[in-house]
């Protein structure tokens, strides 16, 4: 395929190759020329110019297929437009000649198409250059279509379009030949020509005046003409071209050359009457209608009105959403008119009627909901609401008259019904969709739109009630305040007017619809409303009887209300039970006999009365139990049954009931069948098995012979078919956007679809997808849908014997039948059995024996050589799930080979559709049929079935199936792929386009072929590149396909080709695909455009984003895109769309999308981000009521940066987004979030501002988060000041983010001060809103956590700044304070728990902070008195705030502990777990009702940690030593006597003693936070888990808690042992760090508790023996520790498990395995230096509660774990400091060696032999390897050995060998030639010659003094370099200074002796000194200090050194001279200068 890539087609290759390859070759080639060809050099063009066009016209003649055409035709076009053009008529000439060819041939007809396809291409191209040639070229092209074919016809009109495109206003001489030819085309028989012709009349209408002057009528009529019979793609296209030939005539303007035809202005009115005539009265003439109105049938066909529907809201659209604002209510009488009385003949019929009110909803919803932004909404609400008031008043007015004489026919009261449906659905979707932006409609009291819709209620028409109550669902949905409101208003006017039936059934509708829309409502309804509701249904039910009048109204309204009341699930229902379930029996009668005797005795109304009833008890049943199966025990079921038999006996009687009673009784007994059959569907089966065979009976009579002749195959069988093959039957089975009017024309004449009243019970249902309203279907089909579904369930139950009379008797029964009547009952029969194959497959069940396996295959394969293709697919489908649960290889093969012969031998279409599917299917199921032969067989077959070019139909069905097969068959497939795609490529290539389902199939096929090859497309091997070649090739043939299913499925090919081979898949052209496509008419190619993008993005969203925009700057002329990428990118188009499309699906994938885009570009694009969410929520701003709070920084802002987001809004530009609705707002606002987040994992630049300048002035284009904090806080303000509750709830979401993220942030300018104190005003005022009364809960809850987070973050520090938010925190205290009985009865209890529970959330939040900020300045305080008092002023500023908060929450303290504690309290009841259901208050609690416990819970887990922590802090700073005085007590020390403990609970005095009411609360945070930590749920929150752990803190950092704990050792261990679990399970240092200083003040208060004992022992005992003392602590006199009981025990395996975690090598285990032993030493994380630091402390301190006993069995594992932690972690620093690990190990060590333990004489020996074994592994560490003495560091080491020397016993350091070791290393380590070793040394010796015992120090005096001296007066001549070594020098001076101070009298005078010469020796005299290095200097300057401080001390043995040296006394005298005059210079000059610091003072200040 390379030799394709050259300009000119390389001919040699081409020669050679096959007839095939031949037509790819060209192909490819040409593909190749169209891309090379706009980028060639004109010269280069030139050059090759003849050659080239030879080329291409020779090809014109080798017959090319219809995508080779179409390729030839544009790369000639382009060819002329960038070359020469002289030559261009010879190819025009020879186009025409080839079109005026006699031959009539099939092979030479490609040839003919090719020259009709180039004309149009170089007319386009090239246009008027071509001068008048046109003429005679249009003449012969509408001269051949005269005897052309479809296909001919075809490409004419696309040509024809194509040339008037080119010519524009040139061609005008020919428009009126061309618009005759089109005339006769869009009414031709073949819908594709249709579709042109509709194509070629819309380019047309551009230039042609008169098609929307003078001949607008005839143009109207030929479009209605043309919708007649037209499938979708024909309807599309025509309405396209009507409504936009209808716009231009009304928006026309005069222009002088109309004039000249007598042209007329069209108004608004005519062309809504031309479109009405259209939708009335249908295609044909006045005068046919009125002949058809005399014979009385109807005329319009659904497609017309459809169509015009269409054209409609083309029509609409085209004008734009400006001009419906303006024009909305002449536009909305004119469609409501339509369904009027005006014009009977439209609603004649129920059916034709319910058609109409579809077409007419679709109409409003597509244009008002379409179109319109909120605001306009809004208004166009009110229009539609003063229209309803209208027809109100007519009806009043004729209901009025009802007393007189003169009351108007009926007629005239329902003539306004259907208006009425139409408009009260569209206000109630209207409604739907603002949500609660709807608001101010609704409070709108001259609109009266609840009025209004609650007065139609009770509507004479039931369709008009039912209606109106769904309209109340709406608004309920919407605004979730009206819920509670409008239930009362209705329940209140069903009770006053109970005896009026229209209000019986009206307001009971009302009410079940509103209980409906309670699950959709997040804040529900008052628990106390179940039972109102549960009383008026039982009340109506109980008075049925007493007025036969409205005695059925009765009836039905109390089961509708039961069965709505179901809905509202368990929690509610339990309550109301028990009287259902006796209503329910009581329905039914409880024998035979009583059912007998009922039947003897009643009427026909009786026993309408009675099945009514009966249906209304069953479908409340039903309801029962689909809503509250967690209600469905055993025992109820038990309970539901004993009626079921009756029920049942009942069904059997209902035809000798039809038949006594007539027409009358018909629809009861319908409806009560068709319930009957529900309920058994969804009960279990086997609690009716007794009633199997008449129910099956009676099943089996429903199917086989029903009541009606309506074939409603597409209602049962879509849904039995696998939704891929239903893409066989064409769009009207897909999803599209006319679904909702395009439903229609599936069904027979006789049925619309469905509708509202046909079943009142589905008022309350939850709707289906997609549906705004439900459409149950007519009774007399929801019947056979139920029977199908119970027939599924029971015949998968029955025993298999029954299974075959019940076959036999279903396939005699169509043998019976004939005609149309058999395929009906062919068509029931095969979807019940279908269906029953489903379950049987979903339980694993068996079919059963040989018998009944032939009867079912008889149905089915009957039902495969059906006409109706939707049976075909359903019987397709239905054969492989039968061989699926025969599952037997050999049946399996059977029923293939029978569809083999099949297709061998048959020549009909019907069979050979079927069984090609069939093959197909039976893959899907069983996963491949295993051989190959069997594969080869299939794929051999539908090879050829696929190439029969004389049915499409064949093509496609086979087509479909091999792609089946290529999906299923797995890896067998792979000997095929080429074949198959070889002939993918062909029939691409040569089908014809106007065969789109062909097409589709091979789409399918291509797209199942590249799932095959899979990774393995990335190869490079020939064959994979070619086979990639290939797919690349199919799928740009299928990307020029014109249907867009075929382009959706070229799109979906290219995805997965990206996926699997991303290089090879061109990105750019792809994108450009994408981009046009975006805004498609068709649902499904906008589907596939962005879950491609979808895909793209996630990998490559930069790349994607930027060729989207590259492609609009180049802006080719075919590409125009309807969104304007340019201004807002793709980014931007994507949210447009967003905003406008309705289907669920896409919008999701949309959001995807955009959050991919986000993630990886949001903060490279900052700002344009950031700009297109503001750009959508500022859009929201417009018609905010609520003032937005500018301060007067913020002006000063914006004068400052003019082209600030502060000011840009107001001028009114251009708004790339108008009105976008609230979702989109809301999505934009959770944008503004995760936009935050990403910038936060993006660098901490985004949060300095600082940073962010100083980066951003070093590179313009970089940019920070920081910089638009205005823009952030803005958007967060639009949000959470808006209608829309959702909004506000996102906006404050976001507020709260930027709160907490920005909220440390400094501000450069004024320092001491954050960047966000600005924007105080902003905050106050985005939150305020939100604790007005009228709030919903949810809003405020999420506006508390706002307000904590406000104060917490410290921003504010002017307390009467911070006032205003707090005293929102206030106001909602107040209103918490108020208790049950002042919430308000507007929603479930459960939501004023959750404000309640935010409420004291927040303040907890508060408190906890005020708290700490207090603690750490009094920290800060403490540190600040150490160091200097120059802070004092700054600190008291700082403590004022911190006291100041403090001081605000003191306040309410009081209050907020008892409501803290009630809280904790009810949450800890919660935590029960559900055995001890019973003991639960049976009120509920403080802050929940027991009604509401399930939905309380979530509320308690959010908010309990932060209340907990707060409560143990308060309670500490308590010291749990108040108690509240209102609890109370009066007497606190009162003793606790004999007769108040010994009383029985009951009579307990109320009071309780301080000390029980603080241990109670102590055991409720301790039990609390046991029982949470013990399990918390892997999802419990971080912050939730801290603090708890916290709280624990905080209640043992006081005594009497720690007492608690300590006395009770038990709960010590428990406690302990959850937090060993908790360090488990969670990585998180913060997490195990608070647990660490849990262990440590558990194991603080034990040793409190130890020493406690001791004490008052030794107390007691004084005068005993010390002896006798008994042995407190644990290990007693046995040393024996428990594991499970012991708190040592516990504590060692909690400090094991840290330390062996973070040191590993610690391990024994480990410790002899070769991976440790490398000896690499691991260095630790700060956060686990900090957790090891903190388990040497803990570890050090258990000896102290041990016995003595107890305390040697626990060392050696203390301290082998601090030795290993010494070792491990001692590596030598940069800086020479001890690591931290190490530190915190000595200092554990010391802790440890001077515990009283080691000298306590029981256990003392035993410790001096363990210290003195750690002290030898200490000094092994030298030893160990010699590698390692670099690394280890010996100064620790040596610390460790001086630490043993120290603290420790003298009897453990002294033995010899050991003593001799440790001077040894001191040795060594002085002679270290690295001077920082030296300079610790020395000062280890330092301390250790300090050693008061004398036994210690002498060794090491005797051993290393006389080095250490050497060392000195080697000094003498080794001047120091550096400050490194001076400290050595000065340190070893010292060292001898200190040795001389503790040496004997009599030893003295020689110590000195020897120091002061090498002192005297460091002096340097006056020359010296200036020219001495600074260390020099300063060693002058310490020696000469020694000397004046040690000469008068020794000053006889001075005296006698000096005298014996002169030159040391002359040396001296000068020293001593210069320093005299050099302290007088700097005096003097200090005097000069006192500015200077005093530092010089101190330096000099030693004489």
């Amino acid at each position: 395929m390379e030799l394709a890539h050259s300009l000119l087609l390389n001919e040699e290759a081409y020669n050679q190759l096959g007839e095939f390859q031949k037509a790819e070759f060209i192909f490819e080639w040409l593909q190749f020329l169209e891309k090379l060809l706009p980028v060639t050099s004109r010269a280069d063009i030139r050059e090759n110019q003849k050659k080239l066009v030879e080329q291409l016209t020779s090809l014109l003649n080798n017959s090319p297929g219809p995508p080779t055409r179409r390729l030839i035709a544009k790369n000639l076009a382009v060819l002329y437009s960038t070359g020469d053009t002289f030559s261009v008529y010879q190819t025009i000439d020879k186009c025409n000649e080839l079109i005026r060819s006699k031959d009539d041939s099939p092979s030479y007809l490609p040839t003919k198409l090719a020259a009709v396809v180039c004309l149009g291409y170089l007319y386009k191209k090239l246009g008027r250059i071509l001068g008048n040639s046109f003429t005679d070229t249009v003449g012969n092209v509408l001269k051949a279509m005269k005897n052309a074919e479809s296909q001919g016809r075809y490409e004419i009109m696309l040509s024809l379009q194509n040339i008037l495109n080119g010519l524009g206003a040139a061609a005008i001489p020919c428009h009126r030949d061309i618009y005759k030819a089109a005339r006769s085309c869009l009414t031709d028989r073949s819908m594709a020509v249709r579709c042109a012709a509709a194509k070629c009349l819309l380019e047309l209408q551009n230039e042609a005046v008169f098609m929307w002057s003078t001949d607008l009528d005839s143009v109207v009529t030929l479009c209605f003409k043309s919708f007649e019979g037209s499938n979708y793609d024909v309807r599309l296209a025509v309405s396209k071209l009507l409504g936009t030939v209808l716009a231009r005539a009304l928006t026309s303007k005069q222009t002088t050359a109309s004039t000249r035809h007598n042209f007329r202005r069209v108004s608004l009115e005519e062309v809504m009457e031309l479109l009405g005539t259209g939708f009335l009265r249908g295609s044909c003439g006045f005068l046919r209608a009125s002949g058809d109105m005399l014979k009385g049938t109807s005329s319009v066909s659904r497609d017309v009105r459809v169509g015009v529907t269409q054209a409609y809201v083309v029509l609409v659209s085209t004008l734009g959403a400006q001009w419906l604002e303006r024009n909305f209510s002449a536009f909305l009488s004119h469609i409501l008119d339509l369904v009027s009385q005006s014009h009977p003949k439209a609603i004649q019929s129920q059916t034709d009627a319910i058609g109409c009110r579809r077409c007419v909803s679709f109409i409003l919803q597509a244009t008002v909901g379409g179109l319109l932004g909120e605001k306009a909404q809004i208004a166009a609400a009110k229009e539609i609401c003063q229209a309803i008031w209208k027809l109100k008043k007519v009806v009043d007015a004729a209901m009025s008259d009802s007393n007189l004489e003169t009351r108007i026919s009926t007629t005239d009261v329902t003539a306004s019904q259907h208006v009425l449906v139409c408009a009260l659905q569209e206000l109630g979707s209207l409604i739907h969709g603002l949500g609660t932006t709807a608001a101010p409609l609704l409070q709108d009291s001259s609109t009266g739109v609840l009025e209004v819709v609650i007065s139609l209620v009770l509507h004479p028409s039931i369709s008009v009630r039912l209606t109106a109550a769904w309209c109340l669902r709406c608004i309920a949905v919407a605004l979730p305040s009206y819920v509670s409101l409008l239930l009362d208003r209705c329940i209140e006017r069903l009770s006053v007017l109970k005896s009026s039936p229209e209000a019986v059934t009206g307001y009971s509708f009302a009410v079940a619809a509103l209980l409906g829309a309670v699950k959709h409502s997040p804040l529900g309804i008052p628990h106390g409303k179940g039972k109102v509701i549960m009383t008026v249904a039982e009340d109506l039910l109980c008075s049925a009887s007493q007025n036969s009048r409205i005695s059925l109204q009765r009836t039905q309204a109390g089961w509708l209300l039961i069965a709505a009341l179901m809905t509202l699930g368990p929690a509610v229902v339990q309550h109301h039970l028990p009287r259902m379930l006796l209503l329910w029996k009581c329905i039914f009668p409880s024998s035979p006999k009583d059912l007998e005797t009922e039947k003897t005795r009643g009427d026909s109304f009786t026993w309408q009365v009675t099945l009514e009833g009966r249906a209304g008890a069953l479908c409340a049943i039903k309801s029962f139990v689909s809503h509250c199966a967690g209600l469905l025990t055993d025992e109820v079921v038990q309970r539901l049954l004993p009626p079921l038999p009756s029920a049942v006996d009942l069904l059997t009687q209902l035809s000798s009931i039809n038949k006594s009673y007539g027409n009358s009784v018909k629809t009861s007994s319908t409806a009560y069948r068709h319930k009957l059959y529900e309920l058994l569907a969804v009960l279990p089966p086997k609690t009716y098995e007794g009633s199997f065979c008449p129910v099956l009976k009676e099943l089996v009579a429903d199917l086989t012979v029903p009541d009606s002749q309506i074939d409603a195959s597409t209602f049962l069988l879509p849904p039995l078919c696998h939704e891929n093959d239903l893409l066989l039957l064409g769009p009207l089975l897909q999803d599209t956007d006319h679904r909702f009017i395009e439903e229609q024309l599936l069904l027979g004449n006789s049925i619309a679809g469905g509708s509202l009243e046909y079943d009142p019970y589905s008022i309350y249902e939850k709707v289906a997808k997609g549906d705004s309203v439900p459409k149950p279907l007519p009774p007399v089909l929801s019947v056979i849908s139920a029977a199908t579904r119970l027939f599924g369930v029971m015949f998968s139950h029955v025993a298999e014997s029954h299974r075959l009379q019940v076959l036999e008797q279903l396939l005699n029964s169509i043998k019976q039948t004939k005609g149309s009547r058999q395929q009906i009952v062919q068509l029931n029969v095969v979807s019940a059995f279908s269906t029953s194959l489903k379950h049987l497959a979903n339980c694993k069940g068996s079919l059963g024996p040989e018998e009944v396996r032939r009867s079912a295959l008889t149905l089915v394969m009957g039902a495969l050589e059906s006409n109706n293709p939707l049976l075909r697919c359903a019987a397709a489908e239905c054969l492989a799930r039968l061989a699926q649960v025969v599952s037997d290889s050999a049946f399996t093969a059977g029923l293939a080979q029978v569809s083999f012969d099949k297709l061998k031998s048959a020549r009909d279409v019907v069979s050979r559709t079927g069984h090609s599917l069939a093959l197909g299917c039976l893959y899907r199921y069983l996963g491949g049929i295993g051989s190959t032969q069997h594969l080869n067989a299939c794929v051999g077959i539908l090879y050829t079935l696929s190439q029969d070019s004389t049915s499409p139909d064949v093509q496609a069905w086979a087509l479909h199936s091999l792609s089946l097969i290529v999906d299923l068959a797995g890896p067998l497939y792979h000997v095929h792929v080429e074949p198959t795609l070889s002939l993918v490529l062909t029939l691409l290539l040569t089908v014809p386009p106007t065969y789109a389902e062909v097409h589709q199939s091979l789409g399918r096929c291509l797209n199942a072929l590249i799932t095959t090859l899979g990774p393995e497309l990335q190869g490079s091997s020939t064959t994979v590149s070619a086979l990639r070649t290939s797919c690349l090739l199919a799928c740009a043939v299928m990307q020029d396909n014109p249907d867009c299913l075929v382009q959706a499925q070229a799109i979906s090919c290219l995805q997965q080709l990206h996926m699997f081979a991303p290089r090879h898949v061109n990105l750019s052209s792809l994108v450009s695909c994408l981009c046009v496509n975006l805004c498609s008419s068709y649902l499904l190619l906008r589907r596939a455009v962005v879950a491609c993008l979808r895909q793209l993005v996630q990998r490559e969203a930069a790349e994607v984003s930027e060729y989207a925009v590259a492609l609009v700057k180049e802006s080719r002329e075919d590409f125009t895109p309807d969104v304007n990428i340019r201004e807002i990118g793709l980014e931007g188009a994507l949210l447009g769309l967003l905003d406008k499309e309705l289907d669920q699906r896409l919008c999701q994938d949309i959001k995807e999308t955009l959050t991919h885009m986000l993630t990886s570009m949001a903060v490279e694009k900052l700002s344009f981000w950031l700009k297109l969410c503001k750009d959508v929520l500022a859009a929201s701003a417009d018609f905010n009521t609520v003032a937005s709070v500018d301060t007067t920084q913020e002006e000063e802002t914006a004068k400052a940066d003019d082209a600030s987001v502060l000011t840009s809004d107001s001028d009114e530009r251009f708004h790339p987004f108008s009105n976008p609705r609230w979702s989109t707002r809301v999505f934009a606002a959770e944008c503004v979030c995760k936009i935050i987040s990403q910038c936060e994992n993006a660098g901490s630049a985004h949060f300095d501002i600082t940073l962010a300048q100083e980066r951003k002035q070093r590179d313009s284009r970089d940019d920070f988060l920081v910089l638009h904090l205005a823009d952030l806080i803005r958007m967060a303000f639009m949000a959470a000041t808006d209608h829309s509750d959702q909004l506000r709830l996102s906006g404050l979401q976001t507020l709260l983010i930027v709160v907490r993220k920005f909220a440390a942030v400094p501000e450069p300018e004024f320092p001491g001060h954050v960047i966000l104190e600005q924007y105080q005003a902003n905050v106050g005022a985005a939150l305020r809103p939100a604790f007005a009364p009228e709030t919903p809960p949810d809003v405020t809850a999420k506006a508390c956590q706002v307000c904590s987070a406000w104060i917490a973050s410290g921003v504010v520090s002017d307390l009467n700044d911070l006032r205003r938010v707090h005293q929102l925190l206030v106001s909602s205290l107040v209103k918490v304070q108020a208790g049950k009985e002042a919430q308000s009865q507007q929603y479930n209890e459960s939501t004023s728990t959750m404000e309640i529970l935010a409420v004291l959330k927040a303040w907890a939040e508060v408190y906890i902070v005020a708290v700490e900020k207090q603690k750490n300045q009094c920290d800060a305080h403490n540190h600040c008195l150490k160091t200097a008092h120059s802070a004092e002023e700054s600190y008291r500023d700082v403590t004022s705030s911190a006291s100041g908060l403090l001081d605000l929450v003191q306040a309410d303290l009081g209050t907020l502990s008892k409501l803290w504690l009630a809280a904790l309290q009810d949450f800890a009841l919660l935590t029960l777990p559900s055995e001890y259901a019973s003991q639960l208050p049976a009120e509920g609690g403080t802050f929940y009702t027991a009604e509401t416990i399930e939905n309380a819970r979530p509320h308690y887990y959010n908010s309990w940690a932060l209340i907990l922590y707060a409560t143990a802090l308060w309670l500490t700073s308590t010291g749990f030593v108040i108690v509240d005085p209102d609890e109370g007590v009066t007497n606190l020390s009162r003793p606790v006597t004999p007769t108040t403990m010994c009383q029985d609970s009951s009579t307990r005095p109320l009071v309780k003693s301080p000390e029980d009411v603080n241990t109670d609360r102590f055991h409720l945070i301790l039990g609390i936070s046991v029982e949470f930590l013990c399990s918390p749920r892997s999802d419990a929150a971080m912050e939730n888990i801290i603090a708890c752990l916290r709280a624990l803190q905080t209640l043992f950092d006081v005594p009497w808690p720690r007492s608690k704990i300590g006395g009770d050792q038990e709960l010590g261990v428990e406690l302990l042992n959850v937090l060993h679990r908790l360090i488990l399970t969670r990585e998180s240092p913060d997490i195990q760090l608070a647990a660490l200083e849990v262990v440590r003040l558990i194991l603080f208060a034990a040793q409190e508790h130890v020493k406690e004992k001791r004490r008052s022992a030794e107390v007691d005992d004084g005068a005993a023996e010390k002896e006798t003392l008994p042995e407190f602590g644990e290990g007693k006199d046995t040393g024996g520790l428990v594991p499970g009981k012991s708190l040592v025990f516990a504590t060692l395996e909690l400090c094991v498990c840290i330390l062996v975690r973070q040191l590993p090598q610690l391990n024994p285990k480990l410790t002899c395995s070769p991976a440790v032993q490398s000896g690499k030493h691991l260095l630790l994380s700060e956060d686990g230096i900090r957790l090891v630091a903190a388990a040497l402390v803990i570890l050090s301190d258990v000896p102290a509660i041990c016995s003595p006993e107890g305390s040697v069995s626990v060392l050696p594992t203390i301290l082998y774990l601090i030795v290993g932690v010494l070792k491990e972690t001692a590596v030598k620093l940069q800086d020479g400091q001890l690591p931290l690990t190490v530190a915190a190990s000595l200092q554990a060590l010391k802790g440890l060696l001077s515990s009283p333990m080691a000298r306590a004489e029981k256990s003392r020996t035993a410790w001096t032999d363990l210290l003195r074994s750690a002290l030898v592994t200490v000094l092994d560490c030298w030893d160990q390897v010699d590698g390692l003495i670099q690394e280890l560091d010996e100064v620790s080491l040596l610390t460790a050995v001086t630490v043993f020397v120290m603290s420790t016993s003298p009897e453990v350091t002294t033995i010899e060998c050991l003593q001799n070791r440790c001077i040894e290393k001191f040795k060594i380590t002085l002679d270290s030639k690295d001077p920082l070793v030296q300079y610790k040394c020395y000062q280890l010796l330092h301390s250790i010659f300090q050693h008061p015992n004398k036994t210690v120090s002498y060794p090491y005096i005797h051993s290393l003094a006389p080095s250490i001296v050497g060392k000195l007066q080697e000094a003498e001549k080794a001047k120091p370099e550096n400050a490194a070594e001076l400290q050595v020098i000065q340190e070893g001076i010292k060292v001898v200074t200190a040795l001389t101070a503790t040496a004997e009298e009599e030893h003295r005078p020689h110590l000195v002796a020897c120091l002061l010469p090498i002192l005297i020796s460091f002096l340097l005299d006056e020359n010296a000194l200036f020219s001495a290095t600074n260390s020099a200097k300063n060693l002058h300057e310490f020696a000469l200090q020694n000397l004046m401080q040690i000469g008068p001390q020794y000053s006889s043995v001075f005296k006698k050194l000096m005298a014996s040296s002169p030159t040391m006394k002359a040396r001296l005298e000068s020293a001593v001279k210069g320093n005299q005059e050099s302290i007088k210079v700097k005096t003097a000059k200090h005097a000069k200068n006192p500015g200077k610091s005093s530092s010089i003072q101190l330096k000099t200040n030693f004489l």
